[in-house]
């Protein structure tokens, strides 16, 4: 029966109305008290109201979960009393297959205009991948989250699945904040983590850092969270609390990246730094489950060229054979924040060490940037069924402004490959089903311009010798951007067309190439030269569309150049 409740519609109310829920469905509401009075919201069907979600909390967003009882068709609330922020609904027994569906976007709903065929959230603040792996045969994908601003505020992990690495569907929020964390105004959460499937357990375990700020004697802590059902996650409990003595560590001590060695047993390394410098620390335990018994193995990386840095996000896993085979190389990822590169004034920069790993000690035998255009931060990567993959966040700090932003993006998933001794990371071969229509296949080679529909491209170039100097000039509203290769080596340009500061030089200094693909999105250009042996990621300061392109190069020594129309 219809509830007595104010009826949608009424003087001062908003109504929000959308197809219908059908009864049985799970909706989520975020809702907050804007004063002393409740808030609360009503949910209707044709004959009236059939539910409603209250709460008194006046200090952050509330999610209350209802179960419809009836079809919804819409809600309403006093926005005197009430703000509102994200509303979505789904079939907790269907919800993997087929995502959440978003009834309200909330004050920092993503705009259709950006979506492209990058991940981006449906609503508010993203930064670092987590947990990135496949469980139960589908690919999972957890991310630093804040829902409710397009602004970095008290950390939680959304979450979405895929079965190609491209095509995502959302899903509710995994894990939310702490009361501390919001006693102590935001300032911390659920920091980055990863994620591992347990033998005898169904689903998998997350691991995350557990940050806030101030907090004695530990400002982050590591711990565990079950998921069964791949959709929910237990309470938290804590496996780690504290940090090595003797070392001089400060208290950054973050992003615990847990994964099976080559002796069997669990390990998980942690970014942090010492007194001098960035480190990656090293733990294992006997427990299959990584819930209790890890013990400080030692440090495996100190790096020293870049100063008082922090170790961010590390990861580690076996890139050309199998775990326990001797002869694997593995490779060590870490985002070194607060870097600074001289030579090109690039900041925060992230790299692969390539060694041998015993399970205990990293031998490296040599290292490289993972990405030149150094937005392509908090790194993650695991081994799939096809080999090692990864993905990172298509952004870098020193990019955030902080008065207004707009909805980052994920990177395309890229392939992680030894191949004659050198790293390679190319986007993953599922890519070129994005391909909906060939633009062009002859005048972009012959110098000609080509328009661009919607900004969405795929832009491939082959020349028929190594190291020829080109300039493909991409034109753009309010930015000079270019893919230039000469003398210094390869490079994006990104500048302001207003005269500002001097721009980083986003350059893979000394690269001499002979073949380069570049792909834009919205807000967004993603280059690999030479199967990705060079690859760079620069989110643009303004997401507006690059219309045309043109390439400038020495006459007939372009083989090859094509242009293709993306989209999801």
């Amino acid at each position: 029966m219809p509830q007595a409740f104010p009826e949608a519609g009424q003087s001062g109310r908003e109504t929000i109305s959308f197809a219908p829920v059908a009864a049985g469905a799970t909706l989520e509401l975020f809702l907050m008290a804007k004063g002393p009075q409740p808030a609360a919201v009503a949910l209707h069907d044709a004959d009236g109201v059939v539910g409603k979600a209250e709460t008194r909390r006046s200090d952050r967003f509330e999610r209350q979960r209802i179960v419809a009882a009836a079809p919804v068709d819409r809600l309403s609330y006093d926005p005197a009393t009430t703000a509102l922020s994200v509303v979505y609904a789904y079939d907790p027994a269907s919800v993997l297959d087929t995502g959440i569906r978003i009834l309200h976007g909330g004050p920092a709903a993503t705009p259709e205009a950006l979506r492209g065929y990058h991940f981006r959230p449906p609503y508010g603040w993203m930064n670092d991948p987590n947990g990135f792996g496949r469980f139960d045969g589908r690919a999972h994908l957890f991310y630093q989250h804040y829902p409710h601003r397009a602004r970095w505020h008290a950390m939680h992990w959304g979450h979405a699945v895929s079965d190609d690495l491209l095509h995502w569907r959302h899903l509710p929020i995994f894990l939310e904040p702490d009361e501390a964390v919001w006693a102590a105004g935001g300032a911390g959460g659920v920091f980055s983590g990863t994620a591992i499937t347990v033998p005898g357990e169904d689903g998998f375990r997350a691991f995350f850092t557990d940050h806030l700020d101030g907090r004695e004697p530990e400002m982050e802590v590591q711990c565990t969270a079950r998921s069964a059902d791949g959709l929910t996650a237990d309470a938290p409990q804590v496996v780690l609390a504290g940090r090595p003595e003797g070392l001089g560590l400060g208290e950054d001590n973050r992003d615990p990246y847990v994964f099976t060695g080559p002796d069997g047993r669990l390990k998980m390394l942690l970014g942090g730094r010492d007194a001098t410098c960035g480190v990656v620390l090293l733990y294992e335990t006997d427990d299959p489950s990584g819930v209790s018994g890890w013990r400080f193995v030692g440090l495996v990386h100190r790096e020293l060229d870049y100063g008082r840095t922090v170790g961010e996000c590390p990861a580690m896993l076996p890139l050309d054979g199998p775990a326990e085979d001797p002869a694997t190389r593995w490779l060590l990822i870490v985002g070194l924040l607060m870097s600074r590169d001289p030579a090109t004034r690039r900041r925060n920069l992230t790299f692969g060490i390539v060694g041998r790993f015993d399970g205990r000690t990293f031998a490296p035998e040599f290292r490289q940037e993972l990405d030149f255009g150094a937005d392509a931060y908090g790194f993650q990567a695991f081994v799939d069924r096809d080999g090692p993959v990864g993905i990172a966040w298509l952004a870098n700090w020193t990019d955030i402004v902080k008065t207004a932003d707009w909805p980052t993006a994920m990177t395309l998933p890229r392939r992680l490959l030894l191949r004659d001794g050198v790293l390679l990371t190319p986007p993953i071969e599922a890519v070129a089903t994005l391909r909906q229509a060939l633009i062009d296949d002859r005048r972009l080679a012959a110098g000609e311009m080509v328009t661009l529909e919607d900004g969405a491209a795929e832009i491939v170039i082959e020349f028929g010798e190594t190291g020829l100097p080109f300039e493909l000039a991409l034109a753009h509203p309010t930015l000079k951007l270019a893919v230039i290769a000469d003398a210094e080596g390869l490079a994006i340009v990104h500048e302001s067309a207003e005269d500002g500061p001097p721009s980083p030089h986003y350059l893979a200094a000394g690269a001499r190439v002979r073949s380069v693909r570049v792909f834009l999105d919205l807000g967004s250009i993603e280059v690999f030269a030479d199967d990705g042996r060079h690859a760079g990621s620069k989110r643009l300061a303004d997401p507006a569309p690059v219309t045309a392109i043109r390439l400038e190069a020495p006459r007939g020594r372009v083989t090859a150049a094509r242009v293709w129309r993306l989209g999801l």
